[in-house]
């Protein structure tokens, strides 16, 4: 599993909007590879911020 994988699949378990922090802690990666993973994910139109500093799936 890639580190994409692994942060929308830790989006997908906590059900709400996270901070990269807390992403990074549930997904179990280095904050700096999540920060990546978010510019990317983002960019794909897979993930949003909600509000300031919180990310989610976007539905």
């Amino acid at each position: 599993m890639d580190a994409n994988e692994k942060v929308i699949e830790a989006l997908q378990k906590a059900g709400k909007p996270l901070r990269p922090g807390e992403l990074a802690e549930a997904a179990g990666l280095p904050k700096k590879d999540v920060d990546k993973v978010i510019k990317t994910l983002v960019k794909e139109g897979k993930l949003y911020s909600p509000a300031r500093c919180f990310y989610d799936l976007k539905k």
